[in-house]
């Protein structure tokens, strides 16, 4: 590793190996007038490394989100392997940020902005509304992105809340009571960024701010700044509080359906779906739920399981697009109104993780393009409406092989590359045969490639970046032609045909 550093007009430099330093610190060279910085050039050691390979995507997401955060902030990622570069440097700072987040989205008005230095803290802020019914609250304290929220977020979120209804209230706009969070959070694009000198973090994974008096300081910055900012703006203001009144209505009408999912029993098989085949043990821990298309799969997957901890839910073709449907559509759909009772946790206000019947909820589709679709509706659904479940790690995805190659004995082929190895391996005088679905496997072969602890395939759901999947899910799942063609375009590459 070496370490170049500009400053007090001199450039600096020392270079380490295995952690020691090769020498002492020297200046290497003088340095325009007022320049500074440091440079940082490192090679990874397998020694060290789990893996010297890095995701120019991984980086290219957090670099960016680096550049947004600090205005004038030039940042440079060059793939010397790829040839591939890119520059993120972004002058209007979070300004630019939401417009990147709220790209696919119809805006409702122009970005609401405000920064204010307090305590020795710095609080900056952009607020921006969008037609679509899903909230996407984003934190970051000195540039680390709290996933899990934190003080700040909170502080943001009350402050807001009183915000609308003060106006609403003044403006003698409210006809059923005050609003809720919830209410005028939908729609909502909002970035929350703080510089705290001491951060205290909370959490499993250490991305949750916990410092008490950030919320209050967060709460009063903003306070102030949005009550300013609507006295001012009486358009907005008056768009905000309708789109919030427009939540507003839709809970109310969706009360009802709440409510019915809210009742049934976590744990009586009376309030359960029908189609449900259930698990002996009435205990979440190490049970699973598999969510399969249809009663052919739903009928292996019975057959094939083992009883004691798994359970079957077929779904009756492909649940409802989230994306684009009101949240009233969505909990009378009775697809979805059952696969949330079956887990048992609810959602909304009223969702209780220490409900949840089965500690793994594992979407098992058919390995082709309509299989993709439905799993894609699934994640879709999970994380729009239950994104809990996706952080606290419950939501996985079972891996279906797509052939069976046999030859003496049988081997389970997962992708065409795998398809290609395994026959030049073999060699000639093989059968090939290629699964049309799970319903097609016998409840033998189902368990052994798809089902069994001991030799299947999982994939556990994360979502490690939430920008960049609320973006993704928006522009595969929305309203917004042109920008699904636009992603599909970008990426027609990385695609196989399978002729």
């Amino acid at each position: 590793m070496k370490v170049i550093v500009k400053r007090d007009g001199k450039i600096y430099q020392q270079e380490y190996k295995i952690g020691k330093p090769l020498y002492d610190m020297k200046v290497v060279g003088k340095t325009e007038k007022n320049e500074t910085g440091t440079e940082v050039v490192f090679m990874p050691d397998e020694t060290i490394f789990s893996t010297t390979k890095f995701e120019f995507s991984t980086l290219e997401n957090r670099l960016r989100e680096i550049a947004f955060l600090n205005k004038g902030l030039k940042i440079i990622l060059n793939d010397a392997e790829s040839d591939k570069k890119e520059v993120y440097f972004y002058e209007g700072g979070i300004v630019e940020f939401v417009k990147w987040v709220n790209r696919s989205k119809e805006v409702l008005h122009k970005p609401i902005y405000f920064i204010k230095e307090d305590s020795k803290m710095i609080t900056e802020v952009l607020v921006q509304y969008n037609s679509s019914y899903q909230e996407n609250v984003l934190g970051f304290v000195n540039t680390i992105n709290t996933v899990e929220g934190g003080t700040h977020v909170v502080g943001f979120k009350t402050a807001l809340t009183r915000a609308i209804n003060d106006y609403a209230n003044k403006n003698k706009m409210l006809k059923s009571g005050n609003l809720t969070g919830d209410d005028v959070r939908e729609g909502l694009t909002a970035i929350i960024s703080v510089k705290v000198p001491e951060p205290q973090f909370e959490g499993q994974t250490k991305t949750k701010l916990g410092n008490s008096d950030v919320k209050g300081i967060v709460d009063r910055v903003s306070m102030i700044a949005l009550s300013e900012f609507f006295e001012e703006n009486p358009t907005i203001a008056k768009r905000i509080v309708a789109k919030s009144l427009e939540s507003q209505s839709a809970r109310n009408a969706a009360k009802k359906a709440k409510e019915l999912i809210r009742r049934k029993s976590a744990f009586g098989s009376g309030g359960l779906p029908g189609k449900l085949r259930d698990c002996a043990n009435k205990k979440s821990e190490n049970t699973e739920l598999f969510i399969v298309e249809g009663d052919s799969a739903g009928g292996s997957g019975t057959q094939a399981r083992n009883k004691d901890y798994q359970a079957i839910l077929p779904l009756k073709g492909k649940i409802l697009n989230v994306e684009k449907a009101n949240p009233v559509k969505v909990l009378s759909n009775e697809e979805i109104s059952n696969l949330i009772t079956a887990i048992g946790t609810s959602l909304g206000e009223q969702f209780d993780a220490s409900k949840l019947r089965y500690s793994k909820v594992i979407i098992m589709t058919d390995a082709d393009v309509d299989g993709a679709h439905i799993r894609t509706l699934l994640l879709t659904f999970f994380y729009r409406f239950v994104p809990d479940l996706i952080k606290s790690g419950n939501i996985y995805i079972a891996v279906s092989p797509l052939y069976k190659v046999r030859k003496r004995k049988d081997h389970y082929v997962y992708s065409d590359e795998e398809l290609k190895d395994v026959k030049n391996k073999l060699g000639a005088n093989i059968d090939v045969q290629r699964f049309k679905g799970l319903g097609e496997m016998n409840p033998d072969q189902l368990w052994e490639t798809t089902m069994n602890p001991k030799t299947r395939l999982l994939k556990k759901v994360t979502v490690e970046d939430a920008a960049l999947a609320d973006e993704v899910f928006s522009r595969l799942m929305g309203d917004d032609v042109e920008a699904r063609r636009q992603f599909i375009a970008e990426r027609a590459h990385e695609a196989e045909v399978d002729l």
